[in-house]
């Protein structure tokens, strides 16, 4: 087989894209009480299309850590310490001000019957940093990516299977014997949580104190990264993309087998984020690859997948940019028909549900929501304007 010789990966980016896209879609529907079931994430235990875009997304930038500390040599230095630190507070910064501008906009439509001053509702908003989320998506991000490139520069590459794999089954071990398979607030993730960041900093997942970004359960998330970063590394030590497919299709397949044959005693949840899922996800991220490459950087078939380049080229900024947008259509409220309503409300209840339905109105709304936000990474892609953390 003919194959291409190139470092740089197309088809890595379009993952990227892939999953940025993916998240947006996911978490922006006309309503939540009208999603079809591959769009759903699982209750509990299961594995829905949509459980995958997150930790594709944790993988790639796996693959991404190895590729940026590549200029370091991986060893330790004042500049690349510097760079991960400020790297991951700037991320975890931009996390904790999502959710701080949510809460603000929630605080602030909460005090509407109160009729007080606009100021002090203003101020009452803004400042409701009792019931601050602390943790979530971007959160998570910052913190793996840091501790992956911790381990990175201090630690030899070929023990990060070891380390992935000690940490996964002493995590397992944790799961089994503090109730971490089951949902309620007695499951040692949440006790955890809640001890450490406190009920009222957490998300309420189906009304339990049971966060899906918590503390805890980013343990086997840098897993994730790590499992990411090595992939990388069997990526980049070779330029041919045939031995590079191989590569990939032989880790894919060795992971999603060993993680969908070890669901019988570890049950796959993304909500607990359980061994089995860091298993069974990271090895179908790295068999999709594998697919891409062979579709993309070898079949050089890609004018399909300009669509998502936009979005990989800047994922970081377009799913922040999409995060604003969905908290400002969902949020900003005004008068029509006699009552107080967002833009999200108008666009779905009075336009796209009395044309589409209950079901493709939704879904509409999720793919014009996505679709404004490639028009902004596609005016980036073509300025060649990337913004990077």
């Amino acid at each position: 087989m003919k194959t291409n010789v190139s470092q740089r990966l197309l088809a890595l980016d379009i993952l990227r894209g892939i999953t940025i896209a993916g998240m947006i879609l996911v978490n922006n529907p006309g309503t939540w009480g009208s999603i079809y079931a591959p769009l759903e994430h699982a209750e509990w235990i299961g594995l829905t299309p949509t459980d995958l875009v997150f930790p594709f997304f944790m993988f790639i930038m796996g693959i991404s850590t190895y590729i940026s500390l590549r200029k370091y040599n991986f060893e330790f230095s004042h500049s690349a310490a510097l760079k991960i630190l400020k790297r991951t507070l700037v991320i975890f910064a931009i996390g904790l001000g999502i959710g701080w501008l949510s809460l603000s906009f929630r605080t602030y439509n909460s005090l509407i019957a109160e009729n007080l001053p606009f100021g002090e509702r203003l101020l009452q908003s803004v400042t409701n940093f009792a019931h601050l989320r602390i943790l979530g998506v971007m959160q998570r991000l910052a913190l793996c990516y840091g501790a992956t490139s911790i381990i990175a520069i201090l630690v030899k590459h070929k023990y990060i299977p070891v380390i992935v794999l000690v940490t996964l089954f002493a995590y397992f071990l944790l799961l089994i014997t503090g109730n971490g398979f089951e949902q309620s607030e007695q499951n040692i993730i949440s006790v955890f949580d809640q001890i450490v960041l406190g009920v009222d900093h957490m998300y309420k997942d189906a009304g339990l104190a049971i966060d899906p970004e918590g503390l805890l359960s980013t343990i086997p998330s840098i897993c994730h990264v790590l499992i990411g970063f090595w992939c990388g590394e069997l990526l980049m030590s070779v330029k041919d993309n045939g031995e590079r497919i191989q590569r990939l299709f032989l880790v894919g397949t060795v992971l999603t087998f060993s993680g969908l044959l070890l669901s019988y005693g570890c049950p796959i949840s993304k909500k607990i984020w359980s061994p089995t899922f860091v298993l069974t996800t990271c090895g179908l991220a790295s068999s999709f690859l594998g697919l891409l490459i062979w579709i993309i950087d070898i079949k050089g078939y890609k004018k399909w997948c300009r669509f998502f380049e936009s979005f990989g080229v800047n994922p970081l900024f377009i799913y922040v940019t999409g995060a604003v947008l969905s908290i400002f259509t969902g949020s900003i409220l005004f008068y029509f028909d006699g009552k107080m309503i967002s833009l999200k409300i108008y666009l779905y209840k009075y336009i796209l549900q009395p044309l589409l339905g209950d079901y493709p109105g939704s879904l509409t709304f999720a793919l014009l929501f996505v679709g404004v936000n490639w028009m902004i990474g596609y005016v980036l892609y073509k300025k060649k304007i990337y913004i990077k953390i």
